[in-house]
């Protein structure tokens, strides 16, 4: 697998059932970091709500994920979401839904189906994107080799994620999985240069 489904921007939805209303609302995430920042600022924004339910996924091997039914009878909220990420094989994304409480119970099934079509609505309005999956590396080179380090990144669409300027210089960077070999070749070419894996996969 070279390639990943996600979504690159936010975006929200807002749906109505018996008077409760549901506002739901879509996240690139990159890990559980920014997953709690994220439900901490919504939190703040909608303190009033009654319940504030997610699901994520993150990453490439379908073990990493998360839900959450924050006060909502368990498996009516996070796991129709997180179902609704699923249905769409997205990953690196977090589905956040706020509810503002109505005054008529739902029930399960009328709360299963109202986070579904909350998750559904947000996710059918913010588009969905593929990506090439990358292999984070650390690659470390004398200054006077910038702009050769810089051209073999810029060519094979290399993502940079940190890069410190100095006499010394240190980059990390994200290769696409399926230019690897090209460029680790194109590094080995170079003299005075040092690369090796950031020991972890990333989108």
């Amino acid at each position: 697998m070279d390639f990943y489904n996600t979504i690159e921007t936010a975006g929200s939805a807002e749906f109505k059932e018996r008077g409760s209303k549901f506002l739901a609302f879509a996240y690139p995430i990159q890990n559980e970091n920014s997953f709690k920042r994220i439900l901490q600022a919504l939190k703040k924004e909608h303190p009033k709500a009654a319940h504030h339910c997610f699901a994520y996924r993150l990453g490439f091997d379908g073990n990493n994920f998360r839900m959450g039914d924050d006060g909502e009878p368990a498996g009516t909220a996070g796991k129709p979401l997180l179902g609704q990420i699923d249905s769409k094989n997205l990953t690196n994304i977090l589905v956040l839904v706020v509810r503002y409480f109505g005054g008529t119970l739902l029930g399960i099934p009328g709360l299963t189906a109202a986070y579904k079509t909350s998750a559904s609505l947000v996710l059918q309005c913010t588009p969905a994107i593929q990506k090439s999956i990358e292999i984070d590396y650390t690659i470390e080179f004398d200054y006077n080799l910038m702009n050769e380090v810089m051209q073999i990144l810029k060519q094979n669409k290399c993502t940079i994620i940190e890069n410190e300027t100095q006499l010394f210089c240190k980059i990390k960077a994200g290769i696409p999985k399926k230019k690897l070999a090209q460029v680790l070749n194109a590094f080995q070419d170079l003299q005075k240069i040092e690369f090796e894996p950031a020991n972890k996969t990333n989108g």
